[in-house]
């Protein structure tokens, strides 16, 4: 256990800060979209009737660009180095976040929300690689743990923006957090075990090295696989909840703004929680496993046992929110599954990936609503698809906790 003992000095560290601050920006403008999109449609325009298709619409448009911007900012990552994706990122989604408050149309929307998706992308996967590079492999798990609970709190600074403020100056906010942190960056140092991978004449970020492997391609789906319920939950139950809550009968309205404050107060509990006994308990598997079956029960109550009142449904949304919680593990797993001359490209791609399946999932769930004629029924069927799949993937994953990173993949 000695070799676990963590100095605050070592957790509290530049690169470590800073990463999380990124990914609190990140949060914020990824989840500012759920928190304006009735106000901000509404304001060009569109029909009531429009909300939740043109909402699924533009939302598919934001996570299509973290798919393709997944995988250009982690290759990039393996190529040039971390750094270069967490100042080339930033700069690209705060550019887009900021002229999002300019839109005239949805059109115009749908395209930025597209490029700040891209931008979005390379925070994450290079904020958790760098990290763990940087960290012991006998407390790298903490560095991770605090990146996200720091970070997921950019959610709850989102939702009071978006309560107090007009949506242009929510996207206004989000751009200028932005680029106060590139300034910040400056002093932030490479990793060293890139550096050493700089002199080796090995493939670097050679994404489609991930598919020419079978033993490589199952660990990088599988590292993707147990992330769905996470998305499915904030995807489709958050993001959807007010049109949710009306149908399960509640008599008080919900504000979705409101479900994505409560959800991610619980995930920064959740996040911090899985982390730090992940490295308690020396496993990585045991604690997802934990999570993902508390986010299947909590999703069962949400479903079959709703209350009436909003002070029911946003506690309800704080445990859900703490069941998601396992982010930190979920990412850190990925980033321990690979090489040095992978790792960046498959720590980048595998969250977007996640954050990409929103795509599918919403389209499933809208065909499923259409053919069954209700969102309880279309929820259920997706969600049976998603925590099967998810647990399935986990089982054959390796356990990682304590595995020593500095190696490549032999491609």
């Amino acid at each position: 256990m000695n070799k676990q003992k963590i100095s605050l000095r070592e957790l509290f560290n530049i690169t470590v800060i800073v990463s999380a601050l990124g990914y609190f920006v990140d949060i914020y403008d990824l989840i500012l979209f759920g928190i304006v999109r009735v106000p901000s449609l509404k304001a060009l325009g569109t029909d009531s009737s429009q909300l939740v298709n043109i909402g699924v619409m533009l939302l598919n448009f934001q996570m299509a660009g973290m798919l393709i911007g997944g995988i250009f900012w982690g290759i990039l990552g393996d190529k040039k180095g971390r750094l270069s994706v967490l100042f080339g990122s930033i700069l690209l989604y705060s550019v887009a976040n900021f002229a999002n408050a300019f839109v005239t149309n949805t059109t115009q929307y749908a395209v930025l929300r597209f490029v700040a998706g891209f931008g979005l992308a390379g925070e994450l996967g290079a904020a958790i690689t760098l990290v763990s590079e940087v960290m012991s492999k006998e407390t790298r798990g903490y560095g991770a743990a605090l990146v996200a609970s720091i970070g997921v709190s950019g959610a709850i600074f989102a939702a009071l923006v978006g309560e107090f403020f007009d949506w242009k100056i929510a996207y206004i906010i989000g751009g200028a957090l932005g680029f106060v942190l590139l300034i910040l960056r400056i002093k932030m140092s490479e990793s060293g075990m890139f550096e050493s991978l700089k002199s080796e004449k090995v493939s670097k970020g050679n994404f489609l090295a991930l598919f020419t492997s079978f033993d490589r391609f199952k660990r990088y789906i599988n590292c993707i696989a147990i992330g769905l319920p996470i998305w499915f939950v904030v995807g489709v139950l958050i993001t959807f909840s007010p049109e949710f809550a009306k149908e399960l009968g509640y008599t008080e309205p919900i504000v979705a703004g409101r479900s994505i404050m409560f959800t991610y107060i619980g995930l920064i509990f959740g996040d911090f929680i899985s982390g730090f006994v992940s490295q308690w308990a020396k496993s990585r598997k045991k604690i997802v496993l934990f999570f993902i079956a508390v986010t299947f029960a909590m999703v069962l109550i949400y479903i079959f046992f709703p209350g009436k009142t909003a002070f029911y449904f946003y506690t309800l949304c704080v445990f859900i929110g703490f069941a998601i919680g396992y982010w930190a593990v979920f990412t850190t797993i990925a980033s321990e599954q690979f090489g040095t001359n992978l790792r960046s490209t498959v720590t980048t791609t595998v969250p977007n990936f996640v954050r990409g399946a929103v795509v599918p999932i919403t389209l499933m769930f809208t065909a499923f609503k259409g053919t069954f004629g209700n969102m309880k029924s279309a929820a259920i069927l997706v969600g049976i698809f998603v925590f099967i799949l998810s647990i399935f993937a986990l089982y054959h994953l390796k356990e990682t906790f304590g595995e020593d990173l500095n190696y490549f993949e032999d491609i």
